[in-house]
């Protein structure tokens, strides 16, 4: 018989944050993040950087987290880690210190997949903020996945659209940088858009057959534009900036809208969630709010702090786990490219 109160610790390590959270039951007690401002010099995460820095992260965070929440190590009943997908180097310090913090407080392992952890936010107990109702369908978006998956019950999941090239926050990224914008450029996209006309440039769509995304076409478009304005006028990109960010997002909403339109045509589902890094970008949430009235969505967006790589979305997986006694086992490996 459980315990009335079950207590796990979730560790995510997967690319540049370093996090770790408590979870009791389902309401979250903590949630700390490290992040890695390093990378901002180098316009994008650098591997062997990334990884030095979770070793120095990791336990104080961890213990943050448990102090955060009042609780002491010896209260917990398992430790959730993310497995994959993401840096190779980066997961192995995450899964080795939660193996041996799992194996020195002789408590369950629970190993999590990243891209679950991104649907199963919408789970955590938040007040204010409803959970889909089985099945919905799940549109994953962030620096290195887009992906849309017909979510049955809590890990009866298939994904049946995803991009064949660049990831949306890597068509964000790439288009900053191409106009000289800092790292990570989705969010200062995002602002200079709130300013401009977003129909003031008209950039191609690339013609995606079914529910798969491509971006790196529109990356190209975006580049050979440019290209063209500042010959003309080395001063373009200065004098257009709002116009060219607001252009360039309503592009890319337009895509990814599109393709939700599809799903739920061909799956009958109306109840969507959105998950992953790009889904604090305000541009979207607006887009999928207003697509409530347009195409009679039910739209769920989870809290902002769980939006992005966060180990709270893997303490409440690794909650519903412990509630299955679905545990690892002590040889599980890290798995850069494992899959939903």
């Amino acid at each position: 018989m459980l315990k009335q109160n079950i207590y796990i610790l979730g560790i995510e390590s997967s690319c540049d944050d370093t996090a770790a959270s408590i979870i009791q039951n389902g309401k979250i007690l903590s949630n700390i993040v490290a992040s890695q401002k390093i990378h901002e010099a180098y316009g994008g995460v650098v591997p062997e950087l990334a990884s030095r820095a979770h070793q120095q992260n990791i336990v104080p965070v961890v213990y943050q987290a448990l102090e955060k929440a009042k609780i002491t190590k010896d209260q917990l009943h398992a430790i959730a880690f993310t497995r994959g997908p993401g840096l190779m180097g980066s997961l192995l310090v995450g899964a080795s210190f939660a193996k041996s913090f799992a194996y020195g407080l002789g408590i369950p392992l629970i190993d999590v997949n990243h891209m679950q952890a991104h649907i199963l936010a919408h789970f955590i107990d938040e007040e204010g903020f409803n959970k889909p109702p089985f099945p919905f369908l799940a549109m994953t978006i962030s620096g290195g996945h887009t992906q849309i998956v017909k979510v049955n019950n809590y890990f009866d999941m298939e994904v049946i659209g995803e991009t064949i090239d660049d990831a949306v926050g890597e068509a964000f990224d790439k288009s900053g940088k191409i106009l000289g914008l800092g790292y990570p450029a989705g969010p200062i996209i995002d602002k200079f858009a709130k300013l401009g006309n977003s129909k003031a440039f008209q950039f191609t769509k690339p013609k995606v057959a079914g529910l798969n995304f491509s971006f790196s076409g529109l990356k190209t478009a975006i580049l050979y534009f440019v290209q063209n304005e500042t010959k003309k006028n080395p001063d373009f990109i200065q004098e257009n900036l709002n116009d060219i960010c607001a252009s360039i997002q309503y592009t890319i909403i337009g895509i990814l809208i599109d393709k939700l339109k599809l799903a739920t045509k061909q799956t009958g589902i109306k109840h969507i969630a959105i998950g992953g890094g790009v889904s604090a970008n305000s541009g979207i949430r607006q887009a999928l709010k207003d697509g409530e009235q347009k195409f009679g969505w039910t739209t769920y967006v989870p809290k902002f702090e769980f939006t992005t790589d966060n180990a709270a979305m893997i303490a409440i997986v690794g909650y519903l786990k412990y509630l299955e006694g679905d545990f690892a086992k002590k040889d599980v490996m890290a798995s850069a490219r494992l899959k939903i």
